[in-house]
């Protein structure tokens, strides 16, 4: 083996768990925590045009989580067969396994340009008629999708870094990314230093910049600081047992990612009835909550090639340690954010330039909802590691429970029963059956796959 492949044996085999946990973890918690601040900051900066710019900006936002659910569940399913072969020392059939994932993240982003350019009129019509929150919406989900190669490209290209346990890697193509997008949205948005006033237009255009600069990051990053896994175009022919393994937790992860984006389309024709500012409260939450969960997310995306290492290499017991630490770090986390959205809930609304209603909506709202997060820490920390052992459908079932199946039909019994103050309720009961859910199905998998390792 080369020095590389002996140091990635040795910090995954040997590295004190809580180090190792901290050192994966860390870097994708941050990564992931900027990510979702620059989608924080395009709304702050949007909501500066108007209310009705936010309220367009929340009802696109689904057709970005439906964006990146496909990329992200693309490159999971990849990371996840890496993590096993590498662990397994099939260095070979890693690179072939890049290979074959960054052409599945390009092909899939094609879909959506394609999607973007034919029907991204017909897609604001089913949710506004008023004329200008169509518009600024239309005009947002356009550029988005033409241009969303980018953000395929580079969230594959991380995935091939963090599977080798270089999470420091994988952090710095985001970063970039994020920051560029932070950097120029105020100037395009509002026209700064000479530059045009763009607009909504501006938000739209800096994000997939942010993108593409991520993106070309991304993959210098993998080709000059990655050897243990070379893409390898020569002669390459599609595998179907590499495409298989790469979907059997790909699928899975991408409908996990894309029951948010359905969620929130269905929880929009829900609030719409009500106010357009209730639509545009909703994604604010959505974007706020989405950064509380980051360092959670960052947690389970580190138990990935944390456990599917181990699981290749057939080591139950750091299995078992690795989870033994990370849930009760996912629950400090969502008790510190709890404490948060209890206290400063008028706070975090007021950086979105909220209205009185927007207040009246939010504030108990925030509140309630927050009672929630320890639950969700554990669902989202166990899906994760479900992942890492190569099931994919305890983290998609788990996801669907509590924001979908559950948690949309209570939530539309709750708003005709008794309006909106109590809709926010029916996330207490979806929650509840997510975790309990996802906890048997954890204990099943961890009897017939880590348990047996013991015996050897």
């Amino acid at each position: 083996m080369s020095a590389t492949k002996e140091a990635i044996a040795e910090k995954m085999e040997n590295q004190p768990m809580g180090r190792l946990i901290v050192s994966m973890s860390l870097p994708l918690m941050f990564s992931l925590l900027v990510q979702s601040l620059y989608n924080i900051v395009d709304s702050i900066f949007v909501a500066r045009i108007s209310e009705n710019a936010l309220t367009a900006t929340s009802l696109a936002y689904p057709i970005q989580i439906l964006m990146i659910a496909v990329a992200v569940g693309t490159s999971v399913g990849v990371n996840s067969l890496l993590s096993r072969t590498i662990g397994a020392k099939k260095f070979d059939k890693a690179g072939y396994i890049a290979t074959t994932g960054l052409l599945l993240a390009i092909i899939s982003s094609f879909v959506f340009i394609i999607l973007g350019a034919l029907f991204s009129k017909n897609f604001v019509a089913l949710f506004t008629d008023d004329p200008e929150i169509s518009v600024y919406c239309q005009q947002y989900v356009f550029i988005c999708m033409i241009f969303c190669t980018g953000t395929f490209v580079e969230t594959m290209c991380q995935r091939f870094v963090q599977a080798v346990g270089s999470t420091y890697l994988s952090m710095i193509s985001l970063v970039v990314g994020a920051g560029t997008n932070i950097v120029l949205d105020p100037i395009m948005i509002f026209g700064l230093f000479g530059f045009p006033q763009l607009g909504i237009r501006g938000a739209a255009i800096a994000t997939v910049i942010g993108q593409w600069i991520g993106a070309f990051v991304a993959l210098t990053i993998h080709i000059k600081k990655n050897p243990t896994v070379k893409l390898r175009f020569k002669g390459f022919r599609f595998d179907s047992n590499i495409v298989a393994g790469i979907y059997k937790v790909g699928i899975p992860m991408a409908i996990t990612q894309a029951i948010g984006s359905m969620m929130v389309l269905a929880f929009n024709s829900i609030l719409m009835p009500f106010s357009s500012t209730a639509v545009a409260f909703f994604g604010v939450y959505y974007k706020l909550q989405n950064f509380l969960f980051m360092p959670m997310n960052g947690l389970g995306q580190a138990a990935i090639p944390i456990i599917g290492y181990n699981f290749g290499n057939r080591n139950g017991k750091r299995i078992r340690d690795a989870l033994k630490m990370m849930l009760p770090m996912g629950a400090g986390i969502a008790i510190i954010g709890t404490i948060i959205f209890m206290i400063f809930p008028a706070q975090l609304l007021g950086l979105f330039n909220a209205s009185d209603e927007m207040l009246a909506i939010g504030v108990p709202a925030l509140r309630i909802i927050s009672v929630t997060f320890v639950l969700s820490a554990t669902t989202i920390i166990l899906g994760y590691a479900c992942s890492g052992l190569g099931n994919g459908m305890t983290n998609m079932i788990g996801t669907a429970l509590r924001q979908f199946i559950i948690f949309v039909p209570l939530a539309y019994f709750f708003a005709k029963i008794n309006g909106i103050s109590s809709i926010w309720y029916s996330i207490w009961v979806a929650e509840a059956v997510g975790v309990c859910y996802v906890i048997c199905s954890s204990l099943r998998e961890y009897r017939r796959k880590v348990k047996p390792m013991f015996k050897n």
